[in-house]
């Protein structure tokens, strides 16, 4: 019960960083795509530079929905917890 809630707590937190940050944009709904366009293609790099550097992200839905929720934040914060958590 206690994984529900701390997941459910950091996306409602992503959810109103974001949406603060979209109200200031002139184009909110182009700048939302944008981000999200941003934080797959990043996610697509790390994997691609993984084979260089050893650094790599699983893809999965989880790591999926960070990086286009979030966007390139949201990628750096998936490599501090893999590098934090193992």
């Amino acid at each position: 019960m206690g994984v529900i809630i701390w997941w459910t707590v950091w996306g409602v937190v992503g959810a109103v960083v974001m949406i603060t940050a979209l109200k200031k944009h002139p184009h909110p709904i182009k700048g939302w795509l944008c981000s999200c366009a941003q934080g797959l293609c990043a996610l697509a790099a790390v994997n691609v530079a993984g084979g260089f550097t050893g650094v790599s992200l699983g893809v999965n839905v989880l790591s999926l929905a960070t990086s286009a929720l979030l966007g390139i934040p949201g990628v750096a914060g998936l490599l501090c917890l893999q590098c934090i958590c193992g």
